[in-house]
């Protein structure tokens, strides 16, 4: 397949040229807001979003106000791509973790491209089987492993997501994300601390070794690693 360097975004930049120029007269560029809810679930989608870099962040919300953050997505895929497959609405909500830059595109041109092309049909296919892993491996790991395992876990995918060792996310975030109580992020994250791991401060939190914290993390981070970089390697043969 013969692509071009095109986008920071790794979807977008790995398309065929064909695939890609049923995109590209629609995207634009857009700031993605720290916290900014993007849709909630139900809500019918009108654009796909493709990170540059900031994390969304895919969320299920109960009537109590707590959410859990089921996957995430970032500069390796899409955010809507099931809208543009199966339906209009949302199936989660969709919350901005982390901010950064990113590529809008309108959802019925997206729709239109697909219905034009299996290539890309396949492609983002393949994106929403790889969020629909990572919330099967959310779900059992919220259920099985300990909370210093899933922050370590948490913390290596917003890495991967984000490409960045440098965060700002509040103790109140982190616990809604982990589904976990705001006390016990401060326990975890000052553990880790302790071990040389990461430094964390008033939401700033900067990964200073990396190779500990993937020993840290449950088996979680790395089977979610391995079927996202499945993935790529399928969408550039």
């Amino acid at each position: 397949m013969d692509t071009v360097p095109r986008s920071p975004n790794r979807l977008l930049a790995n398309l065929g040229l064909g695939n890609f120029e049923l995109l590209s007269s629609g995207l634009r560029t857009v700031d993605l807001v720290h916290a900014e809810e993007i849709a909630a679930a139900g809500d019918d989608l009108t654009n796909a979003y493709f990170p540059h870099s900031g994390i969304i962040s895919l969320v299920t919300r109960l009537t109590t106000g707590e959410a859990t953050e089921i996957a995430m997505v970032g500069r390796d895929s899409v955010y809507g791509a099931s809208a543009a497959l199966v339906g209009p609405k949302a199936l989660t909500t969709a919350v901005i973790q982390l901010a950064g830059a990113c590529s809008v595109l309108p959802m019925k041109q997206l729709k239109d491209a697909a219905e034009q092309s299996s290539s890309l049909r396949d492609v983002l296919n393949r994106h929403e089987q790889a969020i629909f892993v990572q919330s099967q491996q959310s779900v059992a790991c919220i259920a099985s492993h300990t909370a210093i395992s899933r922050l370590s876990r948490w913390l290596l995918r917003a890495r991967d997501t984000a490409g960045a060792d440098e965060f700002h996310f509040t103790q109140d975030f982190l616990a809604q994300m982990l589904g976990v109580r705001r006390n016990a992020v401060s326990a975890v994250a000052s553990e880790l601390q302790d071990k040389g791991l990461i430094r964390f401060a008033r939401g700033h939190i900067i990964i200073v070794d990396v190779p500990k914290l993937k020993i840290s993390a449950c088996e979680c981070y790395v089977t979610v690693r391995d079927e996202l970089d499945r993935l790529k390697r399928s969408q550039l043969n």
